[in-house]
């Protein structure tokens, strides 16, 4: 099944398979069955914009819900301008067990991978 986003069609963001599995075990840990990861970009970090991950059961008027096999992902859309076209995937390695994102808007970003300049 395709990601699918709303209200606004033509946002990209893609979801992979190891993301959705880990949001919902996540969801189950949580014991909410509405609850969501939201992403949102904020300045700082090293390279001048930030990722932050959270989970969250509400959404607003400016928040689009993107959908990969029953698991939702809501990215308000400021955050949205800064992230179109990107993967959200989840890392297990040496480091540990992240979220990440694959950004093709970003022009640099730091060694840890949770910042980013465009």
């Amino acid at each position: 099944m395709p990601d699918t986003a709303t209200p606004d069609q033509t946002a990209q963001l893609s979801i992979s398979d190891s993301a959705a599995r880990r949001i919902g075990v996540l969801k189950e840990m949580e014991g909410n069955p509405d609850m969501r990861l939201r992403i949102a970009v904020s300045g700082g970090g090293c390279s001048g914009f930030q990722y932050g991950f959270s989970l969250d059961d509400q959404t607003g008027d400016d928040d689009v819900i993107f959908d990969h096999n029953g698991i939702q992902v809501v990215v308000d859309t400021v955050s949205l301008d800064l992230l179109q076209g990107s993967e959200l995937d989840f890392v297990e390695d040496l480091m540990g067990a992240y979220f990440s994102m694959r950004n093709p808007n970003a022009t640099s970003t730091c060694g840890c991978g949770s910042s980013f300049a465009i």
